[in-house]
Parts: structure tokens; C-alpha cells; sequence
């Protein structure tokens, strides 16, 4: 039985994934007489560019599509009074790729559907590639088993946003990094620190030391650390439940007379920084100051934050919804020009690590 092979045409389009198969020879039964090029996957030359805004993050989408140079797709969401969500794209993404920035934060299960729905869209409307862009995924946190009888919701958001069409995802400080294995199409996952180190050296804190408020933020605060070229002490935190509060109860490491930063990819309550603030104090800590990726802030987390014995807090824009104003000693710092960066890259088929200086150990 022979294997069938395609013969090559002017203007045959071959589908994604599909792989051209050269007429066999003779010499090539011997592979020390082949020669010239071997089969390679077929890649569609890329459509142009476009960039939609979710209805969850339209300013952070517009700052993206201003560092492209490209205008934001004309777009429509609409919540019906019983909370059916409805959208429309109101122009024509015929082959084209297209970058639907859609956080999943609160409201987490709108923000969730209505990404779902995009992408849905898109790709009815014969967009060539729709890579879902989540600036902040919730669910990120639910992703393993470790009580009898519970979801693994990560895996689950991952199945429907593949499910739904998306070709791509890009994302940022995934709270479990290891639920990119979750999806079986590329994850780009990107990292705030650098954004928020080049901030931190600005204000040219002296003898600052980095503090991860538990042991699983540990290595991310060591690589913080060494973007900063300064020391990292670790902080052991408690959770009782599934009520959002955390006590840090030991640190790791010298403190005396140091100013510290406490970081981590994002704080809810602000119960946990403000907790290891107060135990770095205690320890002879001089001036408390804390970053984060994502300012999630529920109701009341501004002002217990503005309360606290943190100087100054570092957050990027990822998130838009808030409850209450931010307090004078909390700070936004902007990653959309590593997310426009980021969408080149994938856009050129260039590497997106080399948006990050140091590599990972």
C-alpha cells in the first residue's frame, strides 16, 4: 500500500496543522542520500491584526491597542435584565487575528461568559486566529483537588475557552503557573515584576529587603529579589478556611532596621500584606511597602489597605472594577505596554521570553 501525497499547486491553501508530503524517490529510502528541505508543518501567513475590548477591560484594551497603532474593533455587550449576556462585532474580522481582551474578575462568572461568547463570535465571523487575552483569570485559583468532592475550576475554564474556539491564550502572574498544562493550545504567561521593579527602583528605597508573605510565593519573591539585586526573606502564612483571611505568623530571614517589600500576584481582602507588615514591624522592620500584580480589592479592601502600616502599594491595571476609591498610598502601574509588546511578538512569530531579561532557574 503506497502513501498518498499532495502535490503541490499555485494558490492551494493547505489546512493548519497538515503537513505536505514530497514525492518519494529512491534516495530517499537511504537516509544517508536525502538531501533538501524536510516535511514541515504549514503556518497560514498571518491576517491582520486587530484588537477587541471586553466590556470588562476597555480602558486597559485601548492602551494596548494605542501601543500597537492599530484602533480597537467596533464591539457591542449587552446584559439583559435577567442577566443574559449578549454580543455583537459590528464590523468584519474575515481573516484576520484578532486579540479579545477579556479579564475574568468580578463579576468573575459575567466576565467569564461574556470572554466565552467572543470568542465564539469571532470565530462564526471567520476570524483566522482569536487569542484570548486575560490580563487577570480568577479561576486560576482553583487548580487542584485538595479537599474530598471539590471542582478543579481552572481545568474547567481551560476546556471551555478551548471548547468556545480560542487558538491562543495571554495571560499574566497566573496564580498556579502550572495550569498552563491545563490547555492544549499555547499559553504566553507573562510576568509584572519587571514593570514593577523598574517602579521600585525609582523610588529609591534604601536598604530594601523583598518579603513573600508565604512559602508559596517563595521563588517568585527570589526572582523580584534579583531583578532588584537585594536580599529575600519569606514569610509563613495561615488560612483556617475559605473566608479570605490569613494570618502571617513567622518570617524567615533579618529584618532589623530594613525596609521591606512584601510581594505577591494579587490580594483579595489585603489581609495577608497587611498581616506580614505588621509581623515585619514587630521584627524591627522600619518602613513596610507591598506590590502586587493584581489589585483584586473586594469591598473594603481599599480602605483597610489605606489604614495600614503599608507606606506605599504597587498595583498594575489589569483590573478596572472597583468598589471604592484607591487610597493615597496605593499606586497603579501599567503593564499594557508589556501586553502590546507581548501581542507583537506572537503577531511576528518572534519569542515572547525575550521580553524578560533574566531566565528563570
Amino acid at each position: 500500500m503506497h502513501e498518498a501525497s499532495i502535490p503541490a499547486r499555485v494558490g492551494f491553501r493547505v489546512p493548519v496543522g497538515l503537513y505536505i508530503m514530497l514525492p518519494m524517490t529512491a534516495a530517499a529510502d537511504n537516509p544517508a542520500e536525502r538531501s533538501g528541505p524536510r516535511a514541515q508543518p504549514f503556518q497560514a501567513p498571518q491576517g491582520d491584526l486587530a484588537v477587541l475590548p471586553g466590556s470588562g477591560n476597555p480602558i486597559f484594551a485601548q492602551a494596548i491597542a494605542d501601543g500597537l497603532g492599530v484602533p480597537l474593533v467596533p464591539c457591542h455587550a449587552h446584559v439583559f435584565s435577567e442577566g443574559n449576556v449578549f454580543v455583537r462585532v459590528k464590523e468584519n474580522v474575515r481573516g484576520r487575528d484578532v486579540y479579545v481582551v477579556q479579564g475574568v474578575h468580578f463579576p468573575v462568572n459575567d466576565n467569564f461568559m461574556e470572554l466565552l461568547f467572543w470568542i465564539d463570535a469571532l470565530k462564526r465571523a471567520s476570524a483566522q486566529n482569536v487569542t484570548a487575552v486575560i490580563p487577570f483569570f480568577s479561576y486560576a485559583k482553583g487548580d487542584k483537588k485538595d479537599e474530598p468532592r471539590v471542582s478543579i475550576r481552572a481545568r474547567v475554564c481551560a476546556d471551555a475557552i478551548e471548547a468556545a474556539g480560542a487558538d491562543r491564550v495571554l495571560t499574566m502572574d497566573l496564580h498556579s503557573p502550572q495550569i498552563q498544562g491545563f490547555f492544549r493550545i499555547p499559553v504566553d504567561h507573562l510576568y509584572a515584576r519587571h514593570t514593577i521593579c523598574e517602579h521600585v527602583q525609582s523610588l529609591e528605597i534604601p536598604d530594601l529587603v523583598v518579603c513573600s508573605p508565604d512559602t508559596g510565593f517563595a521563588k517568585d519573591a527570589v526572582d523580584y529579589a534579583r531583578v532588584l539585586d537585594v536580599p529575600a526573606v519569606f514569610g509563613s502564612k495561615q488560612r483556617t478556611g475559605h473566608d479570605e483571611q490569613a494570618e502571617v505568623l513567622e518570617v524567615v530571614g533579618d529584618v532589623e532596621g530594613k525596609n521591606v517589600l512584601v510581594v505577591d500576584d494579587f490580594t483579595i481582602t489585603g489581609g495577608s500584606l497587611i498581616s506580614a507588615g505588621e509581623a515585619l514591624r514587630q521584627r524591627g522592620a522600619r518602613e513596610i511597602f507591598a506590590a502586587v500584580s493584581h489589585g483584586v480589592f473586594s469591598r473594603g479592601a481599599a480602605s483597610r489597605i489605606g489604614e495600614s502600616v503599608i507606606k506605599k502599594m504597587l498595583i498594575t491595571d489589569t483590573i478596572e472594577t472597583a468598589f471604592e476609591p484607591l487610597p493615597e498610598n496605593v499606586e497603579v502601574v501599567s503593564v499594557a505596554p508589556l501586553f502590546a509588546n507581548a501581542i507583537r511578538s506572537i503577531h511576528e512569530r518572534t519569542s515572547v521570553s525575550q521580553l524578560f531579561p533574566e531566565n528563570r532557574s
